[in-house]
């Protein structure tokens, strides 16, 4: 089960483990309704280096990127599921619409994003190329979302 941190927190832990030279990964994500998609990709993230930080939107982040009526729960609630799988090390809590910037303060080793992208189109790429980071697309294919989740569940 991972642990939920501050990025003070992942300031000293991050260290710590570049100190005992273990490989750092960083996936990031809404992760507003938890499905089988998120579960796929964190375990194949966490597959990528030895330790595995998941970055969670903050709520207005969410609200900017998915719009109306979103996150369906709050950045805390997603954050302490996410943290449960057993494939994640570290949930920190971000605001903006990328991880440029923790990719910037931590520089781990590998940038993982979904299936829904490719390599040469990941936004953070420039960032994760500039430090000599790698980026990897894990996961199994995009047959999942919270939003065709949400349109089922609700009265046609």
């Amino acid at each position: 089960m991972g642990q939920i941190v501050t990025l003070e927190d992942l300031d000293r832990l991050v260290a710590d483990a570049r100190a005992a030279r273990r490989t750092v990964a960083l996936a990031n994500g809404v992760f507003d309704l938890l499905h089988v998609g998120h579960v796929r990709y964190l375990e194949a993230a966490s597959r990528e280096a030895d330790c595995l930080i998941v970055a969670v939107n903050d709520d207005q982040a969410v609200r900017a990127l998915k719009g109306n009526g979103r996150p369906i729960m709050a950045q805390a609630d997603r954050a302490e599921l996410v943290a449960a799988l057993r494939a994640v090390d570290y949930v920190v809590i971000f605001s903006g619409r990328t991880v440029a910037d923790l990719l910037l303060r931590y520089k781990p080793d590998v940038h993982c994003k979904g299936t829904d992208y490719t390599v040469d189109t990941v936004p953070e790429r420039p960032t994760v190329l500039s430090y000599g980071g790698r980026t990897a697309i894990v996961g199994d294919p995009k047959d999942h979302s919270t939003r065709d989740l949400l349109s089922r569940m609700s009265p046609h």
